[in-house]
């Protein structure tokens, strides 16, 4: 006959080490709200005006950072893409031409 064996049941984690482990995940929250809860004060106090110029500042930051392609290159870019278009008119005109002709040789 076959040997039933008792299940050992194995503890995968220790409760002791997951209670600290929490209250130092708690302690990081509390401190991080405390952080977060001084830059809104911060940021409650700065007028409307200063807000406004730290926007434009950061758009201005931003706008610096695209890279404009040069005439040469849009008029690639434009080329392909109409030829795109004209490739997947015609190959949707001829999908839909070839189910029609399917559909009226089986009505």
């Amino acid at each position: 006959m076959a040997e039933v064996r008792k299940k050992e049941k194995v503890e995968k984690y220790n409760i002791d080490e997951l209670a600290v482990k929490n209250k130092k995940q708690d302690v990081k929250k509390d401190v991080k709200k405390k952080k977060t809860t001084k830059k809104k004060v911060e940021e409650e106090k700065k007028s409307l005006w200063v807000k406004f110029r730290i926007f434009c500042h950061g758009v201005k930051s931003e706008f610096l950072k695209v890279h404009w392609p040069s005439k040469k290159d849009m008029v690639r870019y434009s080329i392909a893409t109409i030829f795109f278009i004209i490739f997947c008119a015609v190959f949707f005109w001829g999908i839909n031409i070839i189910f029609a002709l399917v559909q009226e040789l089986f009505k």
